[in-house]
């Protein structure tokens, strides 16, 4: 028994120390992708070596991996420049900035007449990122939510999204991640999930009972680009029950009417009148 509790300290330690080395080489990594400036744009293996400090062979590798990955290029035989795969992940960039800050105002705005969390979350890969946050002062952790990643199924944000996916992107995301269960509350039945995203798409937003965070409660309505894209959505978040109860014609209006207006600033103009128009009307009777 003593003998396999040192193998598995021995074997943890390993891990953490392989671990270490190569959160080092992603970091060394990208001090050779910032050594690269304007007025420099091209760099020999013994000048980026020499302004890092690190050894030739060292460098050596880190240029051979990126130029794989064409983050870098080679020029005039024994030179390195940035590459075109960074070009490619610029325009991805400047949309979630774009994103953020045709959306601050109005969330701003929003959190201010909720007095709850107000959240902005684009998709990313197999999760929803969060972007932007303004925290109330009531939530109890003390850290923003900026950075953090969540299922789709389990949150309102990542089911607004789900519900105006194209029906293939939707069905393929399912397929693939299942429904884990993340709280006693979260919808675990793929039959379930799909007529809640069919009447998200009808009302304009989607909720969580509790089924990311058992004690949050939340809504959110997906953003739309000019082509009529999911590029993002916006939630009201807190610990109030009371938000999808008896404040939530109020607090759905509001955050739908934000949410369209977020997509009208990024270019969606909508075919036909939304849910949001008629909210504008003052009738709720389109938002249960």
């Amino acid at each position: 028994m003593a003998g396999l509790l040192q193998d598995d300290h021995l074997s943890q330690a390993v891990f953490l120390q392989k671990r270490v080395s190569m959160i080092g080489s992603v970091l060394k990594a990208i001090d050779v992708l910032e050594v690269f400036t304007a007025h420099e744009p091209r760099l020999s293996l013994a000048e980026i070596s020499r302004r890092l400090g690190l050894p030739r062979s060292t460098t050596h590798n880190l240029l051979k991996t990126l130029h794989s990955r064409n983050l870098l290029e080679k020029v005039d035989s024994d030179h390195y420049a940035l590459g075109p795969a960074l070009i490619g992940l610029s325009p991805a960039v400047r949309v979630n900035v774009e994103i953020r800050d045709r959306s601050a105002p109005l969330l701003r705005e929003l959190a201010d007449a909720c007095r709850e969390s107000v959240y902005l979350t684009i998709p990313d890969g197999d999760q929803i990122l969060y972007i932007y946050a303004l925290e109330s002062p009531r939530r109890l952790l003390a850290r923003s939510a900026v950075g953090d990643r969540f299922p789709y199924h389990c949150t309102a944000v990542g089911k607004a999204m789900l519900a105006f996916f194209p029906p293939a992107t939707t069905a393929d995301i399912l397929d693939r991640l299942g429904l884990p269960a993340m709280s006693p509350s979260t919808i675990t039945d793929r039959g379930v999930l799909e007529a809640e995203l069919a009447q998200t798409r009808q009302r304009g937003y989607a909720t969580d009972a509790g089924e990311n965070n058992p004690n949050i409660f939340c809504m959110g309505a997906p953003i739309l680009d000019a082509q009529g894209r999911v590029v993002a959505a916006s939630s009201i978040s807190g610990a109030d029950p009371e938000i999808l109860n008896s404040r939530r014609p109020d607090l759905a209006r509001r955050l739908v009417l934000a949410a369209e207006e977020i997509s009208r600033r990024m270019g969606y103009v909508p075919a036909s009148p939304s849910q949001v128009s008629y909210a504008r009307l003052g009738d709720n009777s389109h938002l249960p």
